[in-house]
């Protein structure tokens, strides 16, 4: 065997090896992912009244 046979032996081998590390901790996609969770929309309590709404400027009519 000469170098380049080996060489081209060692580097399919640690190839795999990363292959088969990237598939176990990190899967590809959605695919072993869990789905995300909806948000919850909390609804404001009934025991304290809301503020009123602001107003604008009163506009009143002036007799001349």
């Amino acid at each position: 065997m000469n170098s380049e046979s080996i060489a081209g032996i060692l580097g399919a081998i640690v190839a795999s090896i990363v292959l088969v590390v990237a598939i176990a901790y990190g899967p590809i996609g959605q695919f072993g992912k869990p789905a995300p969770k909806p948000a919850v929309v909390q609804q404001p309590s009934q025991m304290a009244p809301a503020a009123p709404a602001p107003r604008g400027p009163v506009i009143r009519e002036v007799p001349n």
